[in-house]
This record gives structure tokens, C-alpha cells and sequence, in this order.
């Protein structure tokens, strides 16, 4: 059943910047590379915004370019980078920009196996036919080259390394031999198809990928947003995007939010906004997390008290978010509220601090 994307909990960006991309597509008069349905010029606008296309994401413009270019070539793109720096949304938008469609797939994990990357069989059928056309289920990877689509392969390295090694032929040969078919059994790769895959940082040592596997990629490192106000406009538009979709339009206050983005930044950076050092989590507090606790508050202040939530909803919402399952984090977060928020100025940091013993 297809449900309409003002009813979804999260539209792909195809579905929910339809409009952009059509207008953008009307007006595109710029040479486009083969198989893609927007110029680069068009689908680095649709991503990086104007005074008349939404901003989506915050990254250095040489970062969407240099992608783009690789994903027109016969090279792969990955990107790599911290937990919740965005790679995941940056993988969808270029797909959805360049082919109109971010659904074709792949999630990583340890249980992927080498079938559900290339293809599988409909068992009934093929007890009953044989290896046919129709008895094959094909997959993300499979549909992408027969259309010339994007495929995205989120977390390539939760992967087994033999997994991740199915990849070798089809990246570089352009082509994924079914020999269990009879005649023509190889699919080749149409105008248009590549590759975006996606691996963290921490990650790196569960499955790494082989220098073979390596060397068919582009490396990419998303890096968190550098920039405090261009972080804190983030939070803000995103929050706001998720309450609409709620329904509700009071969103938490700048000060707020201010209390919560400056909080992540320092526990991130191990750096304060004065230029001293501070204690740094061990776990990755995100932007991608901020904008989740953002809205998580304003849930809270609105369905149980019916405000936009409060700075010591903050205090609460950081022992789930920054200290997961480390206790010493926990500790960091108390010294960090005890000896930086108490010196600030302004009310809301003073309700912050004062809401400290909210800790566990």
C-alpha cells in the first residue's frame, strides 16, 4: 500500500523535495553526465540550497562536487566519517538528485550475505521452472544496473570481507554474471549506474575492506559541522521540519537551543567556546543527535506540560544521548553542567545547571 508522503514519519528526499527537483529539472539547461537526470550544477543546488532551493545539508562545496564527479566516472563513492555527520543523508540526496530515486539499498550488518547483494531466487517458482528470469528476485544492487540508477550501501564494513569482495567484479567489469541462468546470463551495467557506500569511523577494524575493494572507491570524510551558528540553524530548520510534521508549531526557544547545540559542541570537541579545554565524551554527540534531543524536548514540553520544552529537559535527554554505556561519561556530562554552564550568563543557563541533580 502506497501511503501519501504528508502521512509518512520520514518521505525519501525524492518524495519530500519533489518539488524542488521538478522545478529544477524544468529549468536545467547545463550538460548532464550519461544517465543522470540533473546537471552537476543542478544536483550541487538542489543539495547546497539557494535564495530559492532549501539548504539540506552543511559541507564544504568541493565535498558534493568532488562526489559528484566520482559518481560520473567508473569509480565508486565512499563516505566516511564520525557517527551522525549526515553521510547517510548526503548518499540519499545525491541519489535522489542525479536518478530520482534513494530507495535502492543496501544495509550492511553482520547477517548480509552475498546473495541479498546480488540477487535471489522465488523458490516456488524455481522448484517449479527451473532457474528462469521469472524465478529471479533481484536486488537493490541488480535493479540499479539494469536502470542505471544509484545504489547505496549503507555501512559496508559491518559486512563480512568476503561479502564486501562480491563487489570486486561488478565494480570494476561493469557487469554480475547470473550463471545459474541459461543463454545470456550477465547483466550489464546501464548508463548512469554507480555506487555510494557508507562506513563509520569506529567502525574501522570490524570488517575492513580489502586494498582490492579499496581501490575501486573514491574516499570521502564528512567531517561535523565546523561552523556554530551554521550548526545551530540546523538544529533549528530540522526540528522545526519534524514538528510540522507532527502538527505542532511551537518549536523550543533560541535559548533553548542555544543551551543544547553549545552543550554537544563542547562535549564533541573537548574544546570550550572560550578557547579552554574541556572534558570530551568518549561517545560521538552528533548534530544528527542534537536535532533527535531538540525534538525529543519540545515532544516534552508539549505533551506533558504544554510548553516548547525547558533547559533542564536537556540534562535529562544527555544521559541517554551522550553517556550510552559508559559511566565515566556520565561523570564528564556532571563536571562539564557543575563547572561550564554554571559560569554562563543569561536564565537559561542558570535553569540548566539547576536542573543537574536530574542526572542519574
Amino acid at each position: 500500500m502506497t501511503i501519501s508522503p504528508n502521512k509518512q514519519q520520514r518521505p525519501p528526499a525524492e518524495q519530500l523535495y519533489a518539488d524542488e527537483l521538478a522545478r529544477l529539472k524544468k529549468s536545467d539547461r547545463d550538460p548532464k553526465p550519461p544517465g543522470w537526470q540533473l546537471s552537476m550544477k543542478a544536483v550541487r543546488r538542489f543539495i547546497m540550497g539557494d535564495k530559492d532551493i532549501r539548504t539540506k545539508i552543511v559541507c564544504a562545496p568541493s565535498l558534493i562536487e568532488r562526489a559528484m564527479v566520482t559518481l560520473a566516472s567508473n569509480r565508486a563513492l565512499l563516505l566516511v566519517g564520525e557517527p551522525g555527520t549526515a553521510k547517510s543523508l548526503l548518499s540519499e540526496l545525491l541519489a535522489s538528485a542525479i536518478c530520482g530515486s534513494s530507495l535502492l539499498t543496501i544495509q550492511g550488518s553482520a547477517a548480509t550475505t552475498e546473495d541479498q547483494i546480488k540477487y535471489g531466487w522465488n523458490y516456488a517458482l524455481l522448484l517449479a521452472e527451473g532457474p528462469s528470469p521469472r524465478a529471479l528476485v533481484p536486488s537493490a544492487l541488480y535493479r540499479a544496473m539494469q536502470e542505471g540508477r544509484i545504489v547505496r550501501f549503507e555501512e559496508i564494513t559491518r559486512c563480512p570481507a568476503e561479502v564486501q569482495d562480491g563487489l570486486l567484479s561488478i565494480l570494476s567489469e561493469r557487469l554480475l554474471m547470473v550463471p545459474e541462468l541459461p543463454g545470456e546470463n550477465a547483466v550489464f551495467a546501464a548508463p548512469g549506474f554507480n555506487l555510494i557506500a557508507t562506513a563509520n569511523t569506529r567502525d574501522r577494524g570490524v570488517n575492513d575492506m580489502s586494498a582490492a575493494l579499496k581501490r575501486r572507491f573514491s574516499f570521502e570524510t564528512v567531517f561535523p559541522i565546523a561552523d556554530y551558528d551554521q550548526e545551530l540553524a540546523l538544529v533549528q530548520s530540522e526540528v522545526a521540519r519534524l514538528l510540522a510534521g507532527d502538527g505542532l508549531k511551537q518549536q523550543p526557544s533560541p535559548e533553548v537551543l542555544e543551551v543544547l547545540v553549545t552543550t554537544f559542541r563542547e562535549l564533541r570537541q573537548g574544546v570550550d567556546r572560550e578557547g579552554a579545554a574541556s572534558e570530551r565524551l568518549s561517545t560521538v554527540v552528533s548534530t544528527a543527535e542534537a536535532v533527535s534531543v531538540a525534538y525529543s524536548i519540545a515532544l516534552r514540553g508539549h505533551y506533558l506540560r504544554g510548553d516548547a520544552g525547558q533547559p533542564a529537559d536537556i540534562v535529562e535527554a544527555l544521559a541517554g544521548a551522550a553517556a550510552k554505556d559508559n559511566p565515566d561519561d556520565l561523570k564528564k556530562i556532571r563536571r562539564y553542567i557543575e563547572n561550564k554552564a554554571s559560569k554562563r550568563k543569561g536564565d537559561h543557563w542558570r535553569d540548566f545547571h539547576a536542573a543537574r541533580h536530574l542526572l542519574p
